[in-house]
């Protein structure tokens, strides 16, 4: 018996038949891979989220109608189906998803395929499979300008590996006119099949965005004409409490709760006295007042707060590593709202968190949302957040504690520092270091002098710039004095390799002093260590400097270690160096606590003590282990 779902059509091979209940298992089994089929299958002017929700209806309404058998192209030994069931299923999907693609006439009526499935729907949000790479969106590129059923074609060989020959067939009874010509046509497209596997195709992986939230609106507005939609639009566009007026570019409110509200209500928000932190018992952003000329814009504050816990689509989110990004669990504290350029923005403090908001001065659109985690700051590290950046240049907001600020040239430790003036706690702008290209010639640092002394921090693409200090590692000091502008001088450049890396301080040790075998003066052995705000993953440099060498040179670097850090102050590193009369030495220094070191492989020697220095050939690789004078054996950073 015939199903009414599909077409009566002669053929030349045996046709198998199929009931409900196998095309169902068959569904079930293989529907992820079904809908991958009918999603790349579908016409792309749809849009990825519409050829999502119609991939899946297409799949779910490909069982044959009633209870009645219906025939099945033949199982192919060279595709992935092997049931009856299957290939029937395959072929309902592959007809239905052809036909959305089918020009028709103007009173025509439209088929099936063509018109936006009755389920499933979402509403409120856009469903869209993961961003792939470059390959993948060129590939789907070029699958886009092919017609329906090349696409088909392409996509039979690919995903089903099915041969030519069965692709025809595949096509013929899809309805497809010429099989022929659509695999000519998807010969076009290289054999890139591999890709079609990719998160870029998978309408069963999905993000979800809010639609157009200004279209909405407008709809929204239109439809409360109608008495029977007043409730529906009255929900989405009406608030509790008269309402809290545009969101700007938040996304919509999921769920309300009185908490939730509180937390999002400009009214609430904590205001510090100016005058609270001579009190304190400790310098720390809880007691920063608020400061700038727009403090008193509610709307501003309003749609800060809403965008914090619902970003939209249109928002740009950025959040130093270990930075949750949820909204505020109570009302936040206000450190700054105003006029930065030509940008209004709102920092705000949550105990854990500063959240910086941004906007054009003339739109909500492109508005951008950081977060950087600053749990227990106190003193220097909290002494200056980011407002903004513009023409390679970043400003500060800085600690009500903080009398002035400078620009400071790391390379140049001898030079005087510049001052940059302070306007209700905001510095003048100052070069950025992050925006540098090209060779390392000089790194900017900004220096604030408070009650407590002068404090170096540096900027590496963060809301809060990380602190710069010397010393060992158990009692580090500020970069103040000339001495520790000068051991940061050939260090400065190597800091680009911890952007972006939410960096709390850094720290340089030199831990050894070396005389060269050439007589030629002493070498300096020094370790940096990057800790990070969320405690984990520091990162550990052993630089070499050479007499009057401009840089240090890394000798070994490691991640997530205790080297040289306050648990464990110690370190060992080597390094092949040519002399002046072309010689070459394996040289290597341990920290103070250092009793011997050993040399093994490719360069053999031992010695007593923390320096080791042994003629050695170009090239040649060494294993070093050393004692510490508690007992325990150690190996190089790495």
């Amino acid at each position: 018996m015939q199903s009414q779902g599909v077409a009566p059509r002669s053929s030349s091979f045996s046709e198998p038949v199929v009931d409900v209940e196998q095309a169902e298992a068959a569904l079930v089994e293989h529907y992820p891979r079904l809908v991958r089929l009918a999603y790349l299958v579908l016409p792309p002017r749809l849009g990825r989220g519409r050829r999502v929700l119609t991939a899946h209806g297409l799949v779910q309404r490909a069982l044959p109608r009633g209870r009645s058998s219906a025939r099945a192209v033949p199982a192919q030994s060279t595709g992935r189906a092997t049931d009856p069931g299957y290939s029937y299923v395959r072929l309902q999907v592959l007809r239905t998803a052809l036909e959305a693609d089918r020009p028709r006439g103007r009173r025509s009526r439209p088929p099936r395929a063509q018109l936006p499935p009755p389920l499933p729907q979402v509403w409120g949000l856009r469903l869209f499979p993961r961003s792939g790479g470059a390959d993948e969106l060129a590939l789907d590129q070029r699958l886009a300008a092919l017609p329906g059923p090349a696409r088909a074609a392409y996509v039979l060989r690919g995903l089903e590996r099915l041969a030519d020959d069965t692709v025809r067939e595949v096509l013929d009874e899809a309805g497809v006119a010429d099989p022929d010509a659509a695999l000519r046509q998807a010969d076009r497209v290289p054999a890139q099949y591999a890709l079609l596997q990719s998160p870029e195709f998978d309408p069963c992986s999905l993000q979800a965005r809010p639609t157009d939230l200004m279209r909405r609106r407008r709809h929204s507005r239109a439809a409360l004409a109608a008495a029977a939609a007043l409730a529906v639009c009255g929900a989405l566009v009406v608030l509790p409490s008269g309402g809290w007026g545009p969101d700007g570019a938040a996304a919509p409110a999921y769920a309300r709760n009185p908490s939730a509200e509180d937390a999002l209500e400009p009214g609430r928000l904590v205001r510090v006295a100016p005058t609270a932190w001579r009190t304190s018992a400790r310098l720390d952003f809880s007691v920063w007042p608020a400061r700038g000329d727009l403090t008193g814009d509610a709307a501003l504050l309003r749609r800060a707060l809403a965008v914090w816990a619902r970003p939209g689509e249109s928002v740009r989110v950025s959040a130093t590593p270990g930075t949750a990004s949820g909204g505020p669990a109570g009302p936040p504290q206000l450190l700054y709202a105003g006029t930065v350029d030509n940008a209004h923005v709102v920092l705000l403090y949550d105990g854990l968190r500063i959240v910086r908001y941004a906007e054009p001065k003339d739109s909500t659109e492109g508005a951008a949302l950081d977060f950087a985690r600053v749990d227990g700051a106190t003193g220097g590290h909290a002494s200056a957040v980011v407002l903004g950046r513009a023409d390679g240049n970043v400003r500060y907001l800085t600690a009500p504690w903080v009398r002035a600020a400078a620009e400071r040239d790391l390379m140049k430790p001898a030079a005087d520092a510049l001052n940059l003036g302070l306007t209700g706690g905001v510095t003048g702008p100052l070069a950025s270091p992050v925006q540098q290209t090209g060779a390392c010639t000089s790194w900017h640092a900004l220096q604030l002098t408070g009650a407590s002394g002068a404090h170096l921090l540096t900027d590496l693409g963060e809301l809060v710039p990380a602190g710069l200090t010397t010393g060992r590692p158990t009692a580090p000091h500020e970069v103040s004095g000339p001495a520790g502008l000068r051991a940061w001088a050939p260090l400065a450049c190597g800091l680009a390799a911890v952007r972006a890396q939410g960096v709390r301080s850094v720290n340089a040790w030199q831990y050894a002093e070396q005389p060269l075998p050439d007589a030629s003066g002493t070498a300096a052995w020094v370790c940096t260590r990057a800790d990070t705000w969320r405690g984990d993953d520091p990162r550990v440099l052993a630089q070499f400097r050479t007499p009057g060498g401009k840089y240090a040179a890394v000798a070994a670097q490691g991640e997530d270690v205790p080297d040289c850090g306050a648990r464990d102050p110690h370190v060992l590193a080597g390094v092949l160096w040519k002399s002046g009369a072309g010689d070459w030495y394996l040289l290597a220094a341990g920290s103070r606590d250092t009793e011997s070191i050993d040399a093994s492989g490719g360069v053999r020697g031992a010695s007593q003590g923390h320096l080791l220095a042994v003629a050695a050939t170009r090239g040649a690789q060494a294993a070093l282990k050393a004692t510490l004078a508690d007992g325990r054996s150690i190996g190089p950073l790495r």
